[in-house]
């Protein structure tokens, strides 16, 4: 029992406490002044909330770490997973609780979920499984490569009809990730390239000549756009949102004007506690607060893609990658949709923003991380004492 907590990733899960907590007392600050004055709750109302999903995701987080990892490999329960997140986005198409101007939610009484997020997850869990033990046929194209590649168009256009853009790009590009990772020769990749901008082209055409480009896009996605080209132009309308986060963003200077004494929060800056938290983050703790939360995410993902390349199981090599690339990929989209740098897509900030779902989601992730960690050190000490032990019996002999 001791190797085995000995074994764990032990800066990996302070940096995870630490950002939690840190994202706790954030939402408490951001949200407090919504709380109240938007929807006549108790100023802790948000943060209440956050402190329960954090306690049930602590809890999930330490069950993943303890359960090991390569049961998910199993073949019937892959099915599940295929069956089971197919299952639910067609629920959510047909039956879904609708916000934002998206259906992306199931309701349960007072409760609710967003089985796109959890759609990420399963997406990792099944291209790892499926291309980690291919490895001897990678690069057979037509047998080995694309039949999961079909699985995941599906799930991404199911998702993408809610609309959730924004989610179902996520899992495209950390699907992409895993696939460039699996072991594939450049020229197979090549091939897929060829295939992919072949479909997107046909896509593209076809939405052009058919003129159903409204249909794609619905006037609030178009808002995104137009008001990340110009948002000091249309301030008063698509770029509004941008143009507080920004005026938040540049109130915080260095050091910040001080914990709980933002402006933007009281009404100016929609989502400030979900989407838009590291605008608040921003204003009440500069540069030192934000310098926090990316170095700090940036460690998580950095370390998790250096201890991929040790890892010699390919699943858990996939795995690791899979999940680093998800809080990589959904970092650079949240800051870059607050800074201005991409359009607004609605994606919160791992670890920091207000969501049960994307909390727990992250949690059980960082507990299958710590799962393959944890494996893969034991595995280490096993090898490296073995040639001490067969030297010990030899001097005895």
């Amino acid at each position: 029992m001791k190797r085995i907590i000995k074994a764990y990733d032990y800066p990996i899960f302070i940096a995870i406490v630490l950002l939690c907590l840190f994202g706790l007392v954030m939402v408490y600050s951001s949200s407090m002044i919504t709380a109240v004055g938007r929807y006549n709750y108790p100023m802790d109302y948000f943060y209440e909330k956050q402190k329960i999903a954090l306690i049930i995701s602590f809890v999930a987080m330490i069950a993943a770490m303890v359960f090991p990892y390569k049961a998910y490999q199993n073949k019937k329960f892959l099915m599940f997973i295929m069956f089971g997140i197919a299952g639910s986005l067609i629920v959510v198409d047909l039956f879904g609780h609708a916000s934002s101007g998206a259906q992306s939610w199931i309701k349960i009484g007072s409760s609710s979920f967003q089985p796109a997020e959890f759609a990420k997850l399963a997406m990792i869990i099944y291209l790892a499984a499926m291309y980690g033990k291919r490895q001897d046929r990678i690069n057979n194209i037509d047998k080995a490569v694309i039949p999961p590649i079909l699985f995941l168009i599906g799930i991404c256009y199911l998702i993408a009809t809610q609309p959730d853009y924004g989610s179902a790009v996520i899992i495209f590009l950390i699907s992409c990730t895993i696939i460039v990772s699996s072991g594939m020769t450049l020229k197979s990749l090549s091939k897929l390239l060829i295939i992919f901008v072949s479909l997107a082209g046909i896509f593209a055409l076809g939405v052009l000549l058919t003129g159903n480009l409204s249909s794609v896009f619905s006037d609030n996605k178009v808002a995104r756009f137009t008001g990340f080209m110009d948002p000091f132009g249309t301030a008063g309308d698509d770029g509004y949102q941008l143009v507080n986060s920004l005026l938040a963003i540049g109130s915080g200077g260095l050091t910040g004007v001080g914990l709980g004494d933002s402006v933007q929060k009281y009404g100016y800056l929609p989502e400030a506690h979900t989407d838009f938290i590291l605008a608040i983050i921003s204003e009440e703790l500069g540069v030192f607060g934000v310098g926090f939360v990316l170095l700090t995410l940036g460690f998580i993902v950095l370390r998790g893609f250096i201890l991929s390349a040790k890892c010699k199981d390919p699943f858990g090599s996939l795995l690791l990658i899979g999940i680093s690339s998800m809080i990589g990929i959904q970092v650079f989209i949240n800051v870059g949709g607050v800074t201005g740098l991409i359009p607004i897509t609605g994606i919160t900030l791992p670890f920091i923003s207000y969501g049960g779902t994307s909390l727990l989601l992250m949690m059980i992730s960082m507990g299958i991380f710590q799962n393959i960690i944890m494996r893969m050190n034991l595995l280490e000490e096993k090898e490296n004492s073995t040639p001490k032990i067969i030297e010990e019996i030899h001097n005895s002999q």
